[in-house]
């Protein structure tokens, strides 16, 4: 029997839809224990569930554009169904999980621009693990040079645009950051609704890191035997209270840097150990397995750019006029085995960081715009200048003045320091989940299949259909 039968759909009295979307080589059914705890919480007759079919599997590497179209498009003949039964829907949440954010979030700026919000009221956005800055590592390491380069080349469009690499159409940027311009579509759309939520793991997520999930600069999680940190009450040790995630440490010294502690016995061995397990893996999986994994790739990116051919003649039983005629601005102006061996290896390098502001460039490049706007909204002299909003010497200066010996900046990309800017306007209410019990911490969070070590997971969900849901 289909797991999403009993809890998907609803009666013609429901007026609130909300939408689930899957993320990177997902299905539905990935989406079933969301549906379920929502559906024990909301009956049929006021909460209709749709988990989105059209963006499945390999069609998931046709990129974030495609599958917002899809899942669009797919938004839209729900709403007209449920009215040809005489239904009517009032109310719209998204819910989206790893890529499945990114989709919903183009989806949502496509129903914006075409009017769709207009006549609902917009209540819910949830993001559980999804890479709002992409998925481009800031880890030392020739590993991350690998991950970096090899992942918008084995994943097609998608790959691309997780990876920030593509440009967007005319605007010349990567559509991760077009999609966080604040004049876009996408943050108009997003800015509709009443509550924005994000859950994002604190370690072991070995596809969508901390600092993308959270939309943050910093990662204070790096090394968890060295802090304590607060829980909220009710919800076991899973999830970390959103406002004081990390309680104050005694034994800080006066630069507010905790001095170096010795290592216990057992972690330095699970250290070492890890790291032995990195090297069997590129020693035996992968020269055996990389030839396989290169050859789906290419295969799966020649089926893709077929696709996207397709959908672009509108011959994938989509008419595309209907979403490429949209403004993207809001005014009218341009602007499984070794795939988790690359990711392992690369989240076992350690994080790379902005250097000090001490350098003479960074001061030599603040001096010359003094008297013009910088990046964070604040003015460095009398005058101010929108251009410099997008000056990537700038935007890396000022971050590296910023950033503090206890909590040192991530070496971001400029376009994800400013994605982070225009995001957190939206006043997200940020979870950090520590799931313990399973490394698979990204399938964990939304317990993507049923097994007791996912039971962390569970505590999660039952968090955000009880105290975070708007219904």
């Amino acid at each position: 029997m289909d797991p999403l039968a009993e809890c998907g759909g609803g009666s013609i009295e429901a007026d609130h839809l909300c939408v689930l979307v899957h993320g990177l080589w997902g299905n539905p059914n990935h989406m079933a224990s969301v549906a379920r705890t929502l559906r024990a919480q909301h009956p049929r007759d006021k909460l209709y569930i749709l988990v989105a079919k059209r963006n499945s599997g390999s069609f998931t590497y046709d990129g974030v554009e495609l599958g917002g179209e899809r899942v669009c498009h797919e938004i839209e003949e729900e709403l007209k169904a449920i009215a040809d039964k005489g239904g009517k829907i009032k109310k719209l949440s998204v819910v989206g999980y790893s890529l499945g954010g990114l989709v919903g979030r183009y989806a949502i700026g496509l129903l914006y621009a075409r009017g769709v919000l207009d006549g609902l009221e917009c209540m819910n956005f949830t993001a559980f693990a999804s890479p709002f800055l992409g998925v481009r590592s800031p880890r030392r390491g020739w590993w991350s040079r690998v991950f970096n380069g090899m992942g918008p080349r084995t994943l097609s469009r998608s790959g691309q645009q997780l990876f920030g690499v593509d440009k967007f159409r005319d605007t010349g940027k990567p559509l991760v950051a077009v999609m966080a311009d604040p004049k876009s579509i996408f943050m108009s759309g997003l800015a509709r609704f009443k509550r924005h939520t994000l859950y994002a793991n604190i370690t072991n997520d070995k596809t969508a890191v901390y600092y993308t999930t959270s939309i943050s600069k910093t990662d204070p999680f790096t090394d968890l035997d060295n802090i304590k940190v607060n829980f909220v009450k009710g919800y076991d040790d899973v999830i970390l209270d959103p406002v004081n995630p990390i309680a104050e440490m005694p034994n800080q010294d006066a630069t507010g840097v905790n001095p170096p502690q010795p290592v216990p016995v057992t972690a330095a061995m699970k250290k070492q150990l890890r790291q032995m397990g990195f090297s069997l893996a590129l020693t035996v999986l992968v020269p055996i397995g990389v030839v396989a994994y290169l050859t789906n790739a290419v295969i799966q990116t020649v089926r893709s750019s077929w696709r996207v051919k397709l959908h672009e003649r509108g011959l994938a039983g989509i008419d595309i006029e209907t979403f490429r005629r949209v403004n993207l601005w809001k005014i009218n102006e341009i602007r499984e085995a070794v795939e988790d061996a690359y990711e392992e290896m690369n989240n076992s390098q350690d994080q790379d960081y902005l250097a000090s502001s001490s350098t003479s460039s960074d001061s030599d490049s603040l001096s010359r715009q003094r008297g013009k706007k910088i990046p964070n909204g604040g003015v460095v002299g009398d005058e101010s200048d929108d251009d410099d909003d997008d000056d990537p010497t700038m935007i890396l200066a000022l971050e590296r003045k910023q950033s503090r010996p206890s909590e040192p900046t991530l070496a971001l990309a400029p376009y994800q320091f400013e994605a982070i800017k225009t995001l957190d306007s939206l006043n997200w209410r940020k979870y950090r989940v520590w799931i313990h019990n399973d490394n698979h911490t990204h399938a964990a969070i939304v317990v993507r299949m049923e097994k007791p070590s996912f039971d962390e997971g569970k505590v999660v969900l039952n968090h955000w259909v009880k105290d975070e849901f708007l219904c």
